[in-house]
């Protein structure tokens, strides 16, 4: 029999990584806040990699971070090897990753949910969605018990109508064997809400000791190490190697002798799986010309002797993945702990969603996460942040909080979402971005922070040390700017090795450090006036002095493309009946309904000549008012 059990401002389905960030904004706004878990046991799980970051996710967990979200001070209270990607590369694709323990990140964030002043977290699963007479969501259980709220976050990531695979084998479940959300789904498609199926896989995971580390390439942390949070003070050290291996001729003739066993060859596997992590058997068939695949081995956590490995995705028999793993350098005896599968689950079309990730037919009702398409932790956590902070402004009735392209990764990411949509698990990637110069990872908090403050987000003492490292940069900048290095014969000795012309005259110090050759560190010794700075602020200020010219063209750019941003467009525009646009553009007009001719613009199928005829037709309905 149903009863109601109580009510929230925002109840928030799921717990995962995006789950997680939602809730916790959505309490630190004010709100009264649920957050509802198949299994209190999953909150905050690392079904797949237990990492966090990488390229282009680094960034995501910055600006995650200079917002106030949770993942990167989690992130670095659990690390175990921590390392800055790219760094042979420019600084705009410099990315923090970090092997976590990966019980320990989720105990670390089911601990701060209970924690949580306005969160109540409950172990139920959610088997039914509707709205009642007054405008409240109300949220039905397996038990019966029925959750009213005002707002409604789903953040069910691979649960929902979850399938495992494994060669012929196939059963309904959520990740890591746990149960599935098998009634949800009905629910949401009997609302009108379009879903469809996708599918994403993880590897095996091997006992350690089975491994023969001999002849394997280690792969050690950095020192020093930089952590994703700006609170974290001291980030400690790298408590584990990790190692990499490499298939050969033997791995790729097991799976292609057995490659119709495969669920995806066979055509079992409805769900459209990752384009850019693809399965080991994907990557032999699809890139025939490489001889060999790299594969990584890491640990799972301290207090474990699973290891994962990482690039070796499969959906094969269990009997073709010990084949296919024990022909591989250091696993030829391994014991296989957990075999490698394939899971298809149920999302919805992001397109149906705007920029605040709210549900245009369904007023508080959010998406975030797996469920909107992505694909990855990182991204998750930071569309958990947006759905989060914005149910709880649109509750408060203020104004919401929409990214855009030109401020960050995470408002690229929900513009792709909602203006493009996805044809498989979108994965977050510093090429998806056209201002990556600016986008860095190291000045996330100079982007975003006062976002954060304005919310609610940032606390005073956090406020304050930013507001001290921005004058601390401005100080820095002022000085280099204006400091003047006489000829010697020391700096000219030094511009000799750096094989870079020697100075006659005076020149500024900014000058030097512009070019190529040279940086912070190797002027150091004739930097008379240099006093102990924080490295994160002279990165920022050697960044800001050699990209110069780079930086004022790209913001020259945002310039304009935020002009058209501001041309906003009327949310009752019938597109059909606008003289000049092609049929095209009408249709996909109609159904992704832009919020401005700027968003217009980035439509797929809607040409500058389409976007012409928008300015003309806004301005007519502007002289007509």
């Amino acid at each position: 029999m149903k009863f109601l059990a109580e009510e929230f401002d925002v109840a928030v389905i799921g717990a995962g990584h995006a789950g997680i960030e939602a809730g916790l904004a959505s309490a630190r706004l004010g709100c009264k806040t649920g957050v509802f878990t198949i299994n209190m046991d999953a909150v905050g799980n690392c079904p797949c990699n237990p990492s966090i970051g990488g390229t282009a996710k680094g960034h995501l967990v910055r600006e995650i971070d200079a917002l106030g979200g949770e993942m990167g001070k989690a992130a670095d209270e659990c690390f175990l090897q921590s390392r800055m990607l790219n760094k042979g590369k420019g600084p705009a694709v410099h990315s923090l990753r970090a092997q976590i323990d990966r019980r320990a990140y989720s105990a670390r964030m089911k601990h701060t949910l209970e924690l949580q002043e306005n969160l109540e977290l409950r172990q139920a699963e959610i088997t039914e969605l509707e709205k009642d007479s007054d405008g409240m969501w109300v949220l039905t259980t397996r038990l019966e018990a029925q959750y009213k709220a005002k707002a409604v976050i789903l953040a069910t990531g691979t649960y929902l109508g979850g399938k495992i695979y494994v060669g012929d084998v196939s059963y309904e479940s959520g990740p890591d064997g746990m149960f599935p959300a098998k009634y949800l789904p009905d629910s949401l498609e009997k609302m009108g809400m379009i879903i469809r199926r996708f599918k994403t896989g993880t590897p095996a995971r091997v006992l350690r000791s089975s491994i023969d580390f001999t002849d394997l390439e280690e792969q050690s942390g950095d020192d020093p190490i930089v952590p994703f949070s700006y609170d974290t003070t001291d980030p400690g050290e790298n408590k584990v190697k990790c190692y990499v291996s490499w298939t050969n001729d033997k791995t790729r003739k097991v799976i292609l002798d057995n490659i119709s066993r495969s669920p995806m060859y066979s055509g079992k596997i409805e769900g459209i799986g990752p384009r850019y992590c693809p399965s080991i058997e994907d990557k032999i068939v699809r890139f025939s010309d490489k001889p060999r695949h790299q594969l990584f081995i890491e640990p799972c956590g301290l207090d474990t002797e699973e290891m994962y490995i990482q690039g070796m995705s499969s959906s094969l028999p269990e009997d073709v993945q010990l084949d296919f793993y024990h022909t591989i350098k250091g696993l030829e005896n391994c014991i296989v702990m957990r075999p490698a599968y394939a899971i298809e689950y149920f999302c919805a079309d992001p397109i149906q969603m705007n920029r605040t990730l709210e549900f245009r037919d369904f007023s508080g009702l959010y998406g975030a996460g797996q469920f909107n398409g992505s694909s990855g932790y990182e991204e998750a956590a930071a569309q958990g942040l947006v759905a989060g902070v914005n149910a709880a402004l649109k509750i408060q009735g203020r104004e919401p909080m929409i990214l855009d392209r030109a401020s960050s990764y995470i408002g690229t990411l929900v513009d792709d979402l909602v203006t493009k949509g996805c044809n498989d698990p979108y994965r977050m990637m510093t090429s998806r971005s056209e201002y990556r110069l600016i986008l860095r990872q190291d000045n996330a908090d100079v982007r975003l922070t006062p976002t954060g403050r304005r919310i609610g987000l940032i606390s005073d003492d956090r406020w304050n040390r930013y507001q001290e490292k921005l004058e601390h940069i401005n100080a820095e900048l002022e000085r280099v700017r204006t400091t003047v290095i006489s000829p010697s014969e020391e700096i000219n000795s030094i511009l000799r090795e750096r094989n870079t012309s020697e100075i006659r005259t005076g020149v500024r110090l900014a000058e030097l450090i512009k070019r190529p050759e040279l940086n912070y560190e190797v002027l150091a010794q004739v930097d008379k006036t240099r006093t102990e700075t924080d490295r994160n602020v002279l990165e920022q200020v050697e960044i800001e002095i050699k990209y110069e010219g780079y930086i004022k063209r790209q913001l020259i750019i945002i310039d304009q493309v935020r002009r058209l941003e501001s041309k906003i467009l009327p949310a009752d525009i019938d597109y059909s009946t606008i003289d000049g646009l092609r049929l095209e553009a009408r249709e996909k007009l109609n159904k992704v309904r832009p919020e401005s001719i700027g968003q217009a613009s980035r439509i797929s199928g809607v040409s500058p000549a389409d976007i012409s005829v928008l300015v003309i037709y806004l301005s007519t309905l502007k002289n007509k008012k």
